[in-house]
This record gives structure tokens, sequence and C-alpha cells, in this order.
């Protein structure tokens, strides 16, 4: 994976920026420091997975801290990393780390969210990622929510692309290759594989579709 800076230039920017909205401890810089290569590992196995073309550089996966949708996956890996590694020893480093990417790039995704190995996004802002059940190469773009009703959070399939301002609430499962259009609202409703979904529930219209490439078709 090729990185737009040094990695020592990567850290110093991350230090910097979590010091000027926060602050950091002698011990946060350094639980910062043993995990950041496992968080560029993620990083890699995730872009490297893409074949938009945002994240290739002369057909490399490229990782450029200066692009908020790659940099909102740096953050995200970052934060739910520290969690999982440190547990409640280090939340508050793991609650920087997410507060900053909502500062950053207006995305919420709490570090306790476990998104898939493989997902994508293009233009972060406004959306908001609950405690759902994510598959692989789950693909989101602007305002798009995903969240419960009455404490009941989605099952979202394989290959399941949210274009912008679409909503997946409650009880609801939705089949592999599925597709929510922009401005779709699902809550309480299944979904069959190989779905367009338009509008709202529960007045949804839903078009099959017969194939889909599995990376990079609707961002």
């Amino acid at each position: 994976m090729i990185i737009e800076v040094k990695k020592e230039k990567l850290k110093e920017l991350l230090y910097k920026q979590l010091n000027n909205f926060f602050f950091l401890t002698k011990k946060e810089k350094s639980i910062l420091e043993k995990t950041i290569l496992v968080v560029l590992s993620k990083l890699k196995n995730c872009i490297s997975a893409s074949n938009n073309i945002y994240y290739r550089k002369n057909s490399i996966p490229y990782f450029n801290p200066y692009n908020s949708a790659h940099y909102s996956i740096f953050l995200y890996h970052f934060s739910n990393s520290i969690f999982k590694i440190y547990g409640n020893e280090y939340k508050n480093l793991a609650s920087k780390i997410y507060y900053l990417n909502k500062c950053l790039n207006g995305l919420d995704v709490f570090y306790e969210v476990n998104l898939p190995k493989v997902f994508f996004l293009d233009h972060p802002v406004g959306t908001v990622l609950g405690r759902a059940q994510y598959g692989e190469n789950f693909r989101f773009t602007q305002n798009c929510t995903v969240g419960n009703n009455k404490g009941i959070y989605p099952v979202i399939g394989k290959n399941v692309t949210m274009l912008a301002g679409s909503m997946i609430l409650g009880n609801s499962k939705i089949g592999n290759y599925s597709v929510l259009a922009a401005r779709s609202y699902v809550i309480d409703t299944n979904i069959p594989p190989f779905s367009v979904v338009f509008g709202s529930s529960p007045k949804l219209v839903i078009k099959k579709i017969k194939k889909i490439n599995i990376v990079g078709d609707y961002l």
C-alpha cells in the first residue's frame, strides 16, 4: 500500500490533531505508537479490496490522510483496535479518536461498533452507523443512518450498498447484494437478496437485480 506521507509524519499528524482537540498523556502516545502498525495492516486489507479509483495510485492500493474518506477509515480502525486490544483501560483514548473522526469527517461510528474487515465509503459527512451486524463489502456514502428500533438493530448482508440519505432501522434483514436507493427508509422490514430498494416502509418499492459487481459499482 502506498501511503502519501511517511509513517513518522502520519503519527505526528495524529498526535497533533488529538492534542489540539483534547490532550494526550505520555502513556496514550505510547499506545498509539504500539497500535499504528496493526491499524495500517487493517487499513491495507480494506483498501486493497476496492477498485475505486480514489483508493488506487498507479493501480496500487493508496492511503492519503488528506482524503477524508481514507482518513475516516483509518480513524475508525484506530479507535476500534485500541478498544479491542486494550479494552476499558484505554477507552478514553478510543473515545478521543472516535470523537476526532466526528470533528474532522462528520462520521459517527462508535469504537464498539464492529464494521466488517472490508468496507468502503465516499463522502462520510453526516453518516451514523449503530451496533448492527454488518456483512463484508459494506458500502455507504453521505447522510446514511443505521440504528435501532426498540433496542433491536438490523442485520445487513454481504455486498450491501447504502446511497445518500438512506436509512436502515430496527428489526430489518437486508439481503446480500442489495442497494438502498437515495433517501430510502427501511424499518422493521426484510429485504431479499439482489434488490434495489426505493421509498419508505411500509410502502417500499423493491426491484430485483440480476447481477452486481462485488466492489465499486455504486460509489
